[in-house]
This record gives C-alpha cells, structure tokens and sequence, in this order.
C-alpha cells in the first residue's frame, strides 16, 4: 500500500503529461467530505463531482481504489467481486460522479478515487486527494462495579470521528432509555441501575457490546423463613433460612436472642425440644453494612410433664384451717387442671382451696394436667388434719369428771347396798333376841 501510494504522484504527473493539451484547470474532481468516518454494515455515500474540457466527451466513469502497477490499467470496483454487490454508481457521464458502498467492514477501510476516460486519445483523469474511508465499531466505556448513591458516567465511542451528527440510543436490559448523546450519566445510581447497557447510532443496526454495571449495595430485605409444619411439636426437625438483599453477598450468623450461634444462610435443628424455643434472628453483613432480620418465635409444643402438687400453709394442718393445693405443670400449650381427692373428681383451676378444713378432709390429693397433645397426673399428696390441743385438753377433763362421777357413784351404789344389807343383819338379831326374850318370858309364866 505504501509503495502504490509514493507511486501515485508518478502517475499523476505522466497524466498530466499527456493531458498537457488542454488546461488543467478544466480537469478537475471534487469530493465532499474527503474524510469518511462510517459505522460498521452502514452504508456509504461518498459524493463527487468532476469537471473536464468542453470539447470531450466521457466515454468510462467509475470507482477504483488502488493505483496500478506501471502499464496496468485502473481496475473498476463496479466488477470487483468483493464489491459488485455493494457498490453502486450513482452519477452519470456530465458532472456527478457520486457512489453509494453498503455493508461496509473494517477491510473496506481505503482511499477511494473517481476515474474517467473521454473520447480524446489519452484523455483521462483520476480525481486527488481521493475519499479516505474509515470503518468503526462502538465501544461503551463503563466502570464495572459502583456502588449505591456515586454518580457514573457511560461514554459509547467510536475509533473515528463519525461524519454524520449521530443520534444515539442507549438500552438497559431490552429497555430503551431516552438518552440522546454519547453520554449516558447516572447520578446517585441506584440497585435498580444495575443491569446490561449497550449504545447505537439511530438508523443503524450496529450495537457496542454489552457492559454489565454491577452496583454494589449494603444488606436490604433482610428476613427469617421456618420449614416445616406450622405447629412444631418436640421431637420434629426445624430449619430456619435467612434472605438478604446485598451486593455482594452478605455472610449470614445466626443469633437466639443475644446468644450467638452457627453462620450460613441455614440453621437446622433436627431433634428440637422446648429448651430451644424462643426468638430467632440472623445478621447479614458486607463490606458496606450490617443488618439484623426481625426475630421470628419458635414456639415448640409438648405435652404436660413435671406435674407436682404444693401445699401453702402450715406443716401441720389443725382442724379449722385454711389449706390451698398448688398444680404446677410443664406444657405447651398451658394445661386444663382438674383436681381429685382419691379417685373422686372436684374442682378444676391450678388451686384448689378448703378454707376451714375438718377431719373430713383428710386424705390424698391429687391434680391431673392436660392439653391437646395428653395429659398427666401428679403423685398423690396426703392432708393429715388434726385436732387442736385445747380441745383435747376439754375432752380428757370431761373424760375424768365423767368418770370420777361414775366411781363415785358408783361406790355410792355399793355403799347403799352394804348398807342395806348390814341394817337387815340387825333387824333379824334384834328380832332373833326379841323373839328368845318372848319365849323366855313364856316359859316363865309357864312354870309359874
């Protein structure tokens, strides 16, 4: 190329030579713009005029691009293979010389010149400085990665110049933004921002290469979702995963309450028990923030176990006191208690009150806990209820005048008798003697 170039001023002069008949001021060939710079698998219009003296006329118009080599004619793109379907001459054989190339590539990238022949012997011309053509793709110039809230600026370029004041379009994903210039700026870019861009030239098919524009955010939307049934029962296995909205991705730890525990996006428990019920949260965190989710409440059901009875009050439980029983039970959820004195039922509530027991109430007691997954029964307690001492001391006082009062009479009873019998003793002696005093005094009037 560089030798067919240094040889055209050679040419130029023997042409001028053998045209030294006529005034070169009557040859001549213009061309508006001589520099072209056009887009890839556009279309070029590259325009030209070209004046010669009156008394020719043109016999050949046409295109060509490389100088030949010495004593080889010009070659005419027009039947050039590589440009017989995409060139096409637009002038005539008078002034306009104008041609029209389509598809143009990178390898199309040459200066171009207009040549014509007229009927004159060694009439002819070759138009200078020629049409420098320049083929272009579009780059766009992003930074890859922003973060939220700084301002970006996107350039879509071209290698050259374009010729025509391009109109240009921009595209984020398949949307088309209403950007017009070469120069798409984004001030306090959003998450949303993020995505594919790529830029055009309206009219032209021809699109940059994506650039993908990463845009970096603190954890957003952070959140707890539990699998599994809705109703944890003891025993089930339970997973509990953590969502967060960050770029980059935020590193997850877990926490029950204020107590750390694993990291990741999952926490499994496989056996759960009602020791791990409480509230749960996970933290995500970045380069560029932290955030803890709102606590989520594993509230593991079971049913009653440690059922147990509390008796208030004195250890020693008098006639005429007042005793409450306490039913205390471990379940989720709470349980129903019902009492039971012996296998007779009573009252149901977690107390169970007597407020002036008697010996009557004495026995065991028990309370039996129950919530929709069982039920459970305490041991039994016992209610010794005993009399009070002044009582007692009465009864006993009562007890010996009682029975002082029945010695008494009966001694009384047996004195009576003795009594009795002893004044009967006397009466038969004294009746014996008056009887012995009668028969002596009979005897005597007898004798006498």
């Amino acid at each position: 190329m560089a030798v067919r170039l240094a040889l055209l001023p050679l040419i130029l002069l023997m042409i001028h030579i053998v045209c030294d008949e006529d005034d070169d001021d009557e040859w001549r060939v213009k061309y508006t713009p001589i520099h072209i710079c056009a887009l890839k698998s556009s279309t070029v219009i590259m325009r030209c005029t070209y004046t010669y003296p009156k008394k020719h006329k043109v016999m050949t118009a046409f295109w060509t691009r490389h100088p030949p080599k010495q004593g080889q004619e010009y070659p005419d793109l027009s039947v050039d293979p590589e440009y017989i379907q995409r060139l096409q001459y637009l002038g005539d054989k008078q002034q306009n010389c104008t041609v029209r190339l389509s598809h143009v590539t990178k390898k199309d990238e040459h200066v171009y010149y207009f040549r014509f022949t007229t009927n004159v012997t060694k009439g002819m011309w070759i138009g200078t400085p020629g049409v420098h053509l320049s083929v272009t793709d579009l780059q766009l110039e992003s930074p890859e990665r922003v973060t939220e809230g700084d301002s970006v600026r996107l350039t879509c370029k071209s290698s050259c110049k374009l010729t025509d004041t391009p109109t240009f379009i921009w595209y984020r994903n398949s949307q088309t933004l209403t950007v017009r210039s070469n120069e798409l700026l984004l001030q306090s870019v959003r998450r949303e921002d993020a995505g594919r861009y790529r830029c055009a030239v309206h009219g032209h098919t021809l699109t940059s290469p994506e650039v993908y524009l990463i845009v970096t955010y603190p954890p957003n939307s952070v959140s707890v979702s539990i699998s599994g049934s809705a109703v944890i029962m003891s025993g089930d296995s339970v997973t509990l995963s953590c969502s967060s909205d960050s770029n980059p991705p935020a590193q997850i730890s877990w926490f029950k309450g204020n107590k750390s525990l694993n990291s990741g996006g999952i926490f499994s428990i496989s056996k759960i028990s009602s020791d791990d019920s409480g509230e749960y949260k996970c933290k995500a965190r970045n380069d560029h923030g932290v955030k803890y989710s709102d606590p989520v409440t594993l509230n593991v059901q079971y049913p009653p176990k440690s059922v147990s009875v509390s008796i208030s009050g004195s250890v020693v439980i008098m006639e005429g006191d007042s005793v409450s029983l306490s039913c205390s039970s471990d379940s989720n959820p709470p349980a129903e208690i019902s009492w039971f004195k012996g296998n007779t039922s009573l009252n149901s509530g977690r107390i169970f009150s007597i407020s002036k027991i008697s010996s009557d109430d004495s026995g065991e007691y028990k309370c039996k806990a129950r919530n929709e997954h069982g039920e459970k029964y305490s041991d039994p307690v016992t209610l010794d209820v005993q009399l009070p001492k002044h009582k007692d001391s009465s009864m006993y006082a009562a007890f010996r005048i009682g029975a002082t009062c029945a010695v008494l009479l009966l001694l009384c009873i047996l004195l009576f008798i003795s009594t009795r019998k002893k004044a009967g003793v006397s009466n038969n002696r004294q009746n014996q003697v008056r009887r012995l005093n009668y028969n002596s005094t009979s005897m005597d009037h007898a004798t006498l």
